[in-house]
């Protein structure tokens, strides 16, 4: 048995309510325990396709461990920015206001950007980008120069694309009713934004972040020059100000559209209790 879409929608409405009365401390607190869950699943989809050479293997091998960081937001309650972009369900009926709404959204993202980096320094200092012989840590900072240097309109597009998914993963696995469902839902639909290689804002928070960190170690820059012929000209462009303009500033703004725009209000006017 599962819920109905218009039943999901009425129940994501009332998450919206209860979501907006969250203490401030609280909510960002379960911010920013998504930023390391979602961080956690991207380290692992680095970890499972760093040494596989076929681009779509690579990306399969990615998304097959990806998704149990949305799982693990899910059943841990966590606040995650790209699945609460759902609570523009909240605004047509004023059950938030658009200032709770906007309130929401810059906590989550701040919480989520905390737990991301927070993550990432913890990855780095374990030594896991050292697995076979620093190749990780090459590969790392091929997939950071990779989303920090894509051009606005793909990252925008690739933006509203993730959300979109992301965002129906979020409302299906509202609509499950027991944990098996709900893990099904979240692998498949996740699965297939990352096999996708859609942008996701919070993922890249850790994407990026730890392609700075790589770079910082002569061995694994060594490693990207030999194997991916990355050079010192391309490394440059590896800064925080390309992360945040070129990267997550158009990923950001593409994920409120796929999330607000076009899951969100579309979902709720399909299918919300006419008066």
């Amino acid at each position: 048995m599962f819920l109905s879409p218009k039943e999901a929608v009425e129940a994501y409405r009332a998450a919206t309510i209860a979501k907006s009365k969250t203490p401030t401390a609280i909510f960002f607190g379960k911010s920013i325990l998504a930023g390391m869950m979602i961080g956690m699943g991207a380290a692992a989809g680095n970890v499972a396709a760093h040494d596989v050479a076929n681009v779509g293997m690579s990306r399969v091998a990615a998304a097959v461990v990806f998704p149990v960081g949305l799982m693990m937001v899910i059943f841990m309650g966590a606040e995650l920015f790209t699945g609460d972009c759902l609570m523009a369900m909240g605004l047509p009926e004023k059950d938030i206001s658009l200032g709770q709404f906007i309130k929401a959204l810059i906590l989550v993202y701040l919480g989520n950007l905390v737990g991301g980096v927070a993550l990432t320094a913890l990855v780095a200092t374990s030594g896991q980008l050292d697995y076979s012989a620093g190749k990780l840590g090459a590969y790392t900072i091929k997939v950071a120069l990779g989303k920090a240097m894509i051009s606005p309109e793909k990252a925008l597009a690739s933006g509203i694309l993730c959300n979109i998914l992301v965002s129906a993963a979020v409302l299906m696995a509202m609509c499950a009713k027991d944990a098996a469902g709900k893990l099904l839902v979240s692998f498949f639909v996740i699965m297939l934004f990352v096999t996708s290689g859609y942008e996701h804002c919070v993922a890249n928070m850790y994407y990026i972040t730890a392609g700075l960190f790589a770079k910082t170690n002569p061995a694994y820059t060594a490693a990207a020059k030999e194997v991916y012929g990355i050079g010192a000209d391309q490394l440059a462009s590896l800064n925080i100000v390309n992360m945040a303009v070129k990267n997550l500033l158009p990923v950001t703004i593409g994920n409120i559209i796929g999330g607000s725009l076009c899951v969100a209000l579309p979902m709720y006017y399909l299918n919300h209790n006419k008066k």
